[in-house]
């Protein structure tokens, strides 16, 4: 494969490639390191943060529990508890930058923000973490189904609520309009029959799901022109029967994974693949196996989403902050905090992650995270109350991030690359005039500087 194709695959399946990993596929065919990537991510690996503190939460008998601990000290455990979510975030990220799975890890990624759900119970949030991995290069209806019965999910959507007395509609709209088949795509009857069809899917206090008999509709529905005593895994049966939803999910892979702009043809190519068994793997292998993925047109046109940018820039030069609530102000500053959607329609993407602010962030965080520059502190949103507290000591708003940099790891990667040969791995698109000016009248010493200023520029925003 040539260098330029390998480094297109590595930023659509992970998280860019570095200078070894270049030489050692170089000479390779297609099929053997499209292989490669895949066999590498068969195998999937949970995620565990350590809850033993609280595992006295997890008491099967409730009035023992509230006898023994008292209901303050209860509440004070489930804030604390509630408060893991973030670490939970910090765990997740660094497992996006291990070497190994890269392609699971990007594809749990995607999902998340396909199958968006927030919750603050830290259980049952690193489960459904969990299931996205685990189902991430599966069967989609498969994946569908066990989303559906996930605790956070149902939480999440109000399924709890949903009763056949009175039926709640949440799930049964977002599953088709943002889930499955987009808007426009069932009808008010529909969306009624599949409400209908879920009620009863609850879960107990421990995250299991949990049909209640007693609250479920037995009778008869009608759902895309088919009328029979159906259930929720009846009617994501029949949503996937629909070719649209083929359609739908290969769309937001393809924006995802190939070009923000879509070539209907190739749509209906890859929807004809995907609609024949919805299986994941297939399809992704058949993209990267396409020669049509690496055409020029598709290369270096993605402007990456704050978390591309961040494990790209570690990729190429391991570093870490040493607090975790530095971690989450990066991802904040950026606008994509995990496990923390913006709403369930998730992240927009694409255009969207730039504005005159992060534009301005983004072409600065390599000198943040690796080169000690001082940053303007000034936050944007909020997400469980605010980090004003952990800055409130920096003058005037303005500090540095606490990094651990590895620069022997980049050393030793790149110590005897040629300074253009650099700038061929870490640019993908080509430079504009001003760009090019630019790099030509720098006076810089040495490759590590040059590396800095090669991922501050414009084109590095994009993959």
């Amino acid at each position: 494969m040539k260098q330029s194709h390998l480094q297109h695959l590595y930023w659509r399946a992970g998280f860019g490639i570095g200078a070894h990993k270049i030489a050692e596929l170089k000479g390779k065919s297609k099929k053997e390191v499209v292989s490669k990537l895949f066999k590498e991510s068969k195998r999937h690996k949970d995620i565990s943060i350590d809850l033993s503190e609280f595992s006295q939460l997890r008491d099967k008998n409730i009035k023992n529990l509230k006898k023994t601990l008292g209901k303050e000290k209860i509440q004070e455990l489930q804030k604390k508890s509630r408060s893991q979510v973030r670490n939970l975030n910090g765990a997740w990220l660094n497992r996006l930058k291990e070497p190994n799975a890269v392609l699971r890890e990007k594809m749990t990624l995607f999902w998340a923000n396909i199958f968006v759900c927030k919750d603050q119970n830290i259980w049952n949030i690193q489960k459904y973490n969990n299931v996205l991995r685990e189902q991430a290069l599966g069967n989609f209806n498969v994946f569908t189904k066990a989303v559906s019965h996930e605790a956070s999910m149902i939480d999440y959507l109000n399924n709890r609520q949903n009763k056949k007395k009175s039926p709640n509609e949440n799930f049964a709209r977002e599953l088709m309009e943002l889930f499955t088949l987009g808007a426009g795509n069932y009808s008010e009857e529909d969306i009624k029959a599949s409400a209908r069809s879920f009620t009863g899917w609850n879960r107990n206090r421990f995250g299991d799901f949990n049909f209640i008999k007693k609250d479920h509709d037995y009778g008869q529905k009608t759902f895309f022109d088919k009328t029979g005593n159906f259930d929720g895994n009846d009617i994501i049966d029949i949503i996937t029967e629909q070719k649209q939803c083929a359609r739908f999910i290969c769309e937001k892979i393809y924006v995802y994974f190939i070009n923000p702009i879509v070539d209907k043809n190739r749509l209906e190519e890859l929807t004809k693949v995907f609609y024949r068994d919805y299986d994941i793997e297939n399809l992704m292998r058949y993209i990267f196996m396409s020669d049509w993925f690496y055409d020029k047109n598709n290369i270096g046109v993605k402007i990456k989403s704050p978390l591309e940018l961040i494990l790209g820039i570690n990729n190429t030069v391991p570093f870490k902050l040493n607090k975790n609530k530095q971690v989450l102000y990066l991802q904040k500053m950026m606008g994509q905090v995990l496990l923390y959607p913006v709403n369930v329609a998730g992240w927009k993407g694409g255009r969207y992650w730039i504005d005159s602010n992060t534009l301005m962030f983004r072409l600065k965080l390599p000198s943040l995270v690796l080169n000690n520059a001082v940053i303007n502190l000034e936050e944007k949103g909020d997400i469980e109350g605010t980090f004003k507290q952990f800055y409130k000591k920096s003058k005037k708003n303005k500090s540095r991030l606490n990094t651990i940099v590895y620069w022997e790891s980049f050393e030793k990667e790149y110590k005897n690359i040629e300074y253009q040969n650099l700038m061929d791995i870490l640019i993908s698109s080509p430079l504009n005039t001003d760009t090019e000016n630019l790099i030509h009248n720098l006076k810089i010493d040495n490759i590590k500087d040059f590396c800095i200023q090669l991922m501050s520029i414009p084109e590095y925003q994009l993959c």
